[in-house]
C-alpha cells in the first residue's frame, strides 16, 4: 500500500492524537506510553490475539460489514496497535473493529504498530481509545472514566490530561453515575439528554428526582425547563400565614384595649375561655407610659 495512506489525520483526542505524525518517524502517545517507530509492520491476522482488557464487547454488525467493504476498496487507512507476546504472537491494544473488519474483508495481514506495554497500560490504552469513540453515550463515557480512575489509579486531573478534557467535564460525567439506575438507562437509551441528566443530578431526594424524570419523558420538557424546575425545588416556597379568625367579642375587647393603651393589643382565647393579652412596647418610655395607664 502507498505510504500516503498512513498520513491521514484522525480526530482523536490527546490520548491517541499522536498516533500518526507527518514526519520521518512515527510517534504514538497512548496514556503514559510514548514510542517512536520508523516503519509500520505488516502482521498476519492469524498471529494476533484480541485484547482481554477491551471494554467494548458489542460491535454493530451492520457498521462492521460497512467497514469491511470500505477496507476491500480502500485498504486499511489507519494501522492497528499491538504488543508483542512472543516473536510471532501479538496482542491487540487498539483497533479491534479494524481487526475484525479486515477478517471479514478477507485480508491475510494488517499494518500495525508494535508497542511495549504491561497489563495496566493495556487497560488504560483500551479504555482511552474506547472513550474517544464518537458513538458512546454519556453513561458509557462515565463508566470508562470511573474504570480509569479505579483500575489505573488515576486522579481526576491526570484523567483529564489522558483524555484531553478539563477536570470539570470529567467530573460532570462522573456525577451521572450518582443517578438512579432507571435514569441512567433513560440517558443511555436517549430518553433524556446529557443536559437533562446534569440538572437531575442536583436533586437530592430520589423520589422527587424520579418524579421529575418521568415528567421529562412524559411531557418532553426542555433542558431549560428542567433546570428552572430544579431551581424551584431548591428554593423553599414562602410559608403562607393563615388569616387568624378572631371571635367578634374578642375582637371588640381587643379594639377597646388598643384604644385605651394607645398601642396595638393582642387578645387570644380558646374554647375554654383561656388565653392571653399581649401589650407590646418599643422603648422604656413607652413601657412607663403603659404602667401609668395601669396605675402601677
Amino acid at each position: 500500500m502507498a505510504d500516503a495512506k498512513w498520513k491521514k489525520k484522525t480526530g482523536l483526542g490527546r490520548g491517541l492524537g499522536a498516533l500518526l505524525e507527518d514526519s520521518g518517524e512515527k510517534q504514538e502517545t497512548i496514556g503514559t506510553i510514548t514510542t517512536l517507530k520508523k516503519s509500520i509492520d505488516e502482521i498476519s491476522l492469524d498471529q494476533i490475539e484480541v485484547n482481554p482488557f477491551q471494554p467494548r464487547t458489542d460491535f454493530n454488525q451492520i457498521t462492521l460489514n460497512e467497514l469491511a467493504e470500505s477496507i476491500r476498496v480502500q485498504g486499511i487507512i489507519q494501522p492497528i496497535t499491538v504488543r508483542a507476546l512472543t516473536e510471532k504472537t501479538f496482542q491487540l491494544i487498539s483497533g479491534e473493529r479494524r481487526f475484525q473488519a479486515s477478517k471479514l474483508a478477507g485480508l491475510s495481514s494488517i499494518p500495525a504498530y508494535i508497542r511495549v506495554a504491561d497489563d495496566q497500560q493495556m487497560l488504560e490504552m483500551a479504555l482511552i481509545e474506547n472513550i474517544q469513540r464518537e458513538d458512546l453515550n454519556a453513561i458509557e463515557v462515565a463508566l470508562s472514566y470511573q474504570r480509569l480512575i479505579a483500575e489505573c489509579n488515576l486522579k481526576q486531573e491526570e484523567l483529564g490530561d489522558r483524555v484531553g478534557k478539563n477536570r470539570t467535564t470529567v467530573n460532570n460525567y462522573l456525577r451521572l453515575l450518582k443517578l438512579p439506575p432507571d435514569v441512567q438507562i433513560g440517558l443511555r437509551d436517549g430518553n433524556i439528554s446529557m443536559g437533562h441528566a446534569r440538572a437531575l443530578v442536583n436533586i437530592d431526594n430520589i423520589d422527587v428526582l424520579l418524579d421529575v424524570y418521568k415528567k421529562i419523558v412524559a411531557e418532553g420538557l426542555s433542558v431549560r425547563k428542567v433546570e428552572e424546575l430544579v431551581r424551584n425545588l431548591a428554593t423553599p416556597a414562602p410559608i403562607k400565614k393563615e388569616k387568624e379568625i378572631v371571635d367578634p367579642e374578642i375582637g371588640n375587647i381587643q379594639q377597646k384595649l388598643t384604644s385605651h393603651f394607645g398601642t396595638r393589643i393582642t387578645v387570644k382565647a380558646d374554647g375554654n375561655n383561656k388565653g392571653e393579652i399581649k401589650i407590646p412596647f418599643v422603648s422604656s418610655d413607652e413601657l412607663n407610659r403603659i404602667l401609668e395607664v395601669l396605675d402601677l
